[in-house]
């Protein structure tokens, strides 16, 4: 491991000077679950830890007439027993208690989550330069593959890791980035991209820049939200699947929804032709299943992850139904 320094900003603005001074030589550091892990493995080597949890005022959810406020620094164990989270954004919750160890959840934080970088072998194997380290070439493709991406993967095979993403864009939530220029709001599902733009990176943070808060708007009524996720063993793990599903079910049928999966591409993967196939219709197993169709073709799955296709089947099925049961 390189030696590194250490700095704790007292304010925001302190934060993105330490990021604009080192020209992208520096790592934030929120609970640390993730980059420590990164920095032992020797994936990356910063010069500088920039730790930002002496920051007020960004660990907090806050109501409001426009929906939710969760702070970046906000833990995710905090997220999963918030009353108003529960109340209003189930899924959320189920999102959040799902993710790691209760030891984890007390540390681990909802941006951190957001931003966390890949778990594929190849990658986390400080011997083996992938493409997403600069490389030329992803060693999934014709290598052990169990675990990785059977939509959008093209140069590069990861599927990202969070629990919450999927969820939080499913409830259409927004991502708050500060930088030097200021503050800009995007919709969550904007934040991340396919390997395509940047292979080596997941999502749209400059070096400058900070995940500040997440905003997640006013649940329309009648408006449900679940969260299946699953995975190979019982005690705490990622996802080989998971669904995050959000809708107005009124007499079973289906309104509006929104159904994006986690475990199976390089970014959260939404099932937007399902939804449509699936709009105004009286929710069953057999509908749904028809309804996935579309979608499924376009999965290419790797030679060792194939089964994954009925793994989407099984948590989407599961996730909608859960749906018209809470009604």
């Amino acid at each position: 491991m390189k030696n590194f320094q250490w700095t704790e900003p007292q304010t925001v603005e302190q934060a993105l000077a330490w990021l604009a001074k080192t020209n992208g030589k520096a790592v934030l550091m929120a609970g640390g679950t993730d980059l420590f892990t990164e920095i032992k493995e020797g994936v990356v080597a910063p010069d500088l830890v920039i730790d930002l949890k002496s920051i007020p005022g960004m660990a907090a959810i806050q109501g409001d007439k426009d929906g939710v406020r969760v702070g970046a620094l906000t833990t995710v164990a905090s997220l999963a027993a918030d009353a108003l989270i529960k109340r209003d954004f189930p899924g959320l919750s189920q999102a959040a208690e799902s993710l790691a160890t209760p030891q984890l959840r007390n540390v681990g934080t909802v941006g951190g989550n957001l931003c966390q970088r890949p778990r594929c072998w190849y990658y986390r194997d400080e011997q083996m330069v992938c493409r997403k380290k600069g490389g030329s070439q992803c060693f999934a493709s014709k290598g052990r593959n169990k675990y990785h991406a059977i939509f959008g993967g093209g140069i590069c095979h990861i599927v990202f890791p969070s629990d919450l993403a999927p969820m939080l864009i499913a409830l259409d939530a927004r991502v708050t980035i500060s930088s030097p220029r200021g503050d800009k709001e995007l919709p969550l599902a904007e934040f991340y991209a396919l390997p395509a733009k940047n292979v080596r990176r997941e999502n749209v943070l400059a070096p400058d820049e900070l995940v500040r808060e997440v905003k997640i708007p006013v649940a329309e009524k009648g408006t449900r939200s679940a969260y299946i996720k699953l995975k190979e063993r019982e005690t705490w793990d990622f996802a080989l699947v998971s669904a995050a599903v959000r809708g107005t079910v009124s007499g079973g049928g289906l309104g509006d929804s929104a159904i994006v999966l986690g475990g199976v591409a390089p970014i959260p993967w939404r099932l937007k032709k399902t939804e449509t196939s699936l709009k105004g219709k009286k929710l069953n197993e057999a509908l749904i299943r028809e309804a996935l169709r579309a979608d499924l073709q376009e999965a290419q799955p790797l030679e060792e992850n194939g089964y994954k296709v009925p793994l989407v089947e099984a948590a989407v099925i599961r996730a909608l139904l859960s749906l018209a049961r809470t009604q």
